[in-house]
């Protein structure tokens, strides 16, 4: 079964499971792979035409026969030699090609995987583990799948030919040449057992690495405003340092591995020739069997060295394709147990709800809420007091440590992610311009929509600026350029077209200036007329407009009821809405 790497990291794929991901990925393509497999095999053949007829060269001139039978012999050995290169050239094409398909499926598969991920989970194990796995680690694998897996193939069938034309050439040689692949056999044993584990370090380590690296990019205004440097670039170094020491521990390994493998190339080729030389003496075999088994022999070393070189790269892209697949866990148990039961109602309910970030201390504190559906609630408060946190735990991107956060009386957090997004939304400042056409950033959230839905999200969310080619503007890096107002409201656009039945916006508006983020909020109220909405703002105009206002401080819902209602009582609320008029 799949196991975790590290703590806050993602699980990997255990053997078993990969091995089966290669059967999967072979089953896809088999006939390809059939066909790389039958060339390679007649490739193989032909390649030991050679050696063959050149021992019977050597058995032709020691007898004292013409040279029209050598001259002969010697055109055989290059059709042999022209065949074997028409073949293996049209193996390595059809390889090549199943290697780049086989790769295309395993990014697609990724894709979907990480799409399909809960966002706890994400959150959980950090950008930089995910991004490793979808680059570095993707890479690794389609380089082994395109070019390793030929090479692979070739190898092993021009070892098993060669091996076995030695033995049908004399048994007794053949022997000795197995004999002195022992060391090979041996070296290898040893080099396996230790690198899986190993190459999986390093990649663990990559990807604490490319998570230090990119956290600190993205608050790289923040370290430097809070006078951060030292302090990440610390933590840089740390993860550089582990970074290397996994480098320099796999290095070790092929270090040891490759000057034994290359020692043991002689050792059978020696073998035979003191061999046959001593049994050429007694008249056990001829001389032209002994240069031929020699010189099958010696063609060892081309396709065993093909095979050193790619064991070790077998065992980084193995360990690469164990990260991947390990995805597959992760969501597959996001869609069983308990998340299977269907909600029975879109009502929510929060009940004695804790909650803390990382290990520190709570920033929710027994937090009591029903959220009635269609109903429009606002959620208010000083900054720190727990709006945002709450609204997590509402679209089911956190867990509460202690309590409960339901909807229809299955827990937020354990629906399936493709239940959930069709259940809740949520809407944050942060938004993402995808590269491409306007009109593909909007059918994401609806692929089935046309140009008449998609014109009319736009509307909705109180769009206005011109687009030089329409739907179809290049947006995204390169692009035309949309400033942060215009981002948000092509997310907002989104969520109409995704047509959620609850829809939590946090500050969702925030970036807009107050009169378009007024008119933003009067269309998506419109727009999202019979639906449940949770904004979580500062802006009070929200709070208005809303059936009630949930007031939280300092992790505690200190009020809850409609706006007139909360300003009547003189409580919080009533503090907040004087100062906000001020």
């Amino acid at each position: 079964m799949s196991t975790p790497e590290a703590a806050g990291q993602l699980p990997v794929a255990s053997p078993r499971e990969v091995r089966r991901a290669v059967v999967d990925l072979v089953r896809h393509d088999r006939r390809a792979f059939a066909a790389v497999l039958g060339l390679n095999a007649l490739a193989a053949v032909a390649a030991l035409g050679g050696p063959w007829l050149l021992g019977r060269i050597v058995d032709e001139v020691a007898a004292g026969d013409g040279v029209a039978a050598v001259d002969r012999l010697a055109l055989a050995i290059v059709f042999c030699s022209v065949v074997q290169i028409l073949l293996t050239r049209q193996a390595r094409y059809l390889g090549h090609r199943f290697g780049e398909r086989a790769a295309a499926r395993v990014r697609e598969r990724l894709v979907d995987r990480a799409l399909a991920l809960p966002v706890q989970t994400v959150e959980r194990a950090g950008g930089g583990d995910l991004t490793a796995r979808g680059t570095t680690d993707v890479a690794a694998v389609a380089t082994a799948l395109r070019d390793a897996s030929p090479a692979v193939f070739i190898a092993l069938l021009q070892c098993l030919f060669l091996l076995g034309a030695v033995v049908a050439l004399s048994p007794l040689l053949g022997a000795c040449g197995l004999l002195g692949l022992a060391g090979i056999q041996l070296s290898t044993r040893w080099y396996l057992r230790r690198a899986r584990d190993a190459y999986l370090a390093e990649g663990a380590a990559t990807s604490a690495l490319a998570e230090v690296l990119s956290a600190t990019a993205a608050g790289a205004r923040t370290v430097e405003a809070l006078g951060l440097q030292r302090r990440r670039i610390a933590a840089t170094e740390t993860a550089v340092a582990e970074c290397r020491r996994t480098r320099l521990r796999t290095l070790f390994l092929r270090s040891v591995y490759f000057p034994l493998v290359e020692v043991a190339y002689v050792v059978p080729v020696v073998a035979v020739l003191l061999a046959g030389a001593a049994l050429h003496a007694r008249g056990a075999v001829g001389l032209g069997a002994v240069v031929s088994a020699a010189l099958y022999l010696r063609q060892l070393a081309e396709p065993l060295d093909t095979l050193v070189i790619w064991a070790e790269q077998f065992q980084s892209s193995g360990a690469s394709l164990a990260r991947v697949e390990g995805l597959a866990a992760t969501t597959a148990g996001a869609a069983t147990g308990a998340a299977a039961v269907e909600p029975a109602d879109d009502r929510i309910e929060v009940a004695a709800a804790r909650y803390a970030y990382a290990g520190g201390e709570d920033v929710l504190h027994g937090v009591d809420l029903t959220v009635r559906p269609g109903e429009r609630l606002a959620v208010v408060g000083p900054s720190g007091s727990g709006k945002s946190t709450l609204s997590r735990l509402l679209a089911g991107a956190d867990r509460p440590r202690e309590g409960t956060v339901t909807v229809g009386r299955v827990p937020v957090a354990d629906l399936p992610p493709e239940r959930l997004r069709r259940q809740v939304v949520l809407v944050t400042q942060e938004h993402h311009v995808f590269l491409g056409t306007v009109r593909d950033n909007l059918r994401i959230a609806a692929p089935g929509a046309d140009d008449r839905d998609l014109a009319a999200a736009l509307a909705a969310v109180g769009w206005d600026h011109e687009l030089p080619e329409g739907l179809d503007t290049e947006v995204g890096t390169g692009g035309h350029p949309l400033d942060g107002a215009q981002a948000q409201q092509l997310a907002l656009a989104r969520v109409v077209l995704a047509d959620p039945h609850t829809v939590i916006l946090d500050e969702a508006t925030a970036l807009l200036d107050p009169r378009a983020a007024r008119a933003t909020e009067r269309a998506l109220a419109a727009v999202l007329q019979g639906r449940t909405v949770i904004a979580v703002a500062h802006r009070l105009h929200t709070a208005h407009d809303a059936d009630r206002v949930a007031v939280m401080e300092g992790g505690r819902l200190t009020e809850l009821g409609a706006h007139h209602e909360l300003v009547e009582g003189g409580g919080p609320y009533a503090a907040l809405w004087a100062t906000w008029h001020g």
